[in-house]
């Protein structure tokens, strides 16, 4: 679905049907629902309960690691997939129930717990928790040469420079992109992660 700016610098879905007819609109829906699910549908295939909110967050980073590319020649560790929690670490027991055995680009994901951000720089994707809220300037300077994926759910994340913030909708966990940021890094977000995004942000 084309997006479209606002004064914001925030890029939002502008639906097909003015575009392109209401069928093609109806097809770019079912496109998105179907990339929503694939996000975090598949590793709670055979859950008993309704997921948690952080089991379902946990499960974003698994996916967003197969939806974002990673330069060849980048910091990150080339023998394992590295998802890494900074701070009070909120998902507890459910990164291991959620996330263990799993492979990302043929690569085992392993889960780590950093004290502080110099070990980040090893992280494909690092959750920056809400307690590092008043360290979050200096912690994305750190990150700032680097090539790590840099995720939260704390208030304005993406306002402040960082890439995807955890956003509730509806009682639904959904999130936003910075777009710029990510790509300053190297990064490249596929389009069909950014489909299912409630916004994309450019910052300056």
């Amino acid at each position: 679905m084309p997006l479209h700016a606002s004064r914001a610098g925030i890029y939002k879905r502008t639906p097909l049907s003015y575009l392109t007819g209401r069928h093609q609109s109806c097809l770019s829906h079912l496109l998105a629902l179907a990339v929503l699910w694939a996000l975090t549908g598949a590793l709670f295939l055979h859950a008993q309960a309704s997921p948690t909110e952080y089991q379902v967050k946990a499960a974003y980073l698994y996916n967003f690691g197969k939806f974002v590319e990673w330069p060849t020649r980048g910091t990150t560790s080339e023998s394992s997939f590295n998802i890494c929690v900074l701070g009070q670490d909120p998902f507890g027991s459910t990164f291991g129930s959620t996330l263990g055995g799993e492979n990302i680009k043929g690569k085992s994901v392993l889960l780590k717990r950093i004290p502080n951000v110099q070990e980040a720089v090893g992280c494909h994707i690092l959750f920056i928790s809400s307690s590092e809220e008043p360290r979050l300037k200096e912690i994305l300077a750190a990150l700032d040469k680097t090539s790590v994926l840099t995720v939260s759910d704390m208030p304005q994340f993406t306002r402040r420079g960082g890439m995807i913030q955890f956003v509730m909708d509806a009682n639904r966990v959904r999130f936003e992109v910075n777009l710029t940021s990510a790509e300053r890094t190297g990064l490249t977000v596929s389009s069909q992660l950014l489909k299912v995004a409630i916004s994309v942000r450019r910052s300056s």
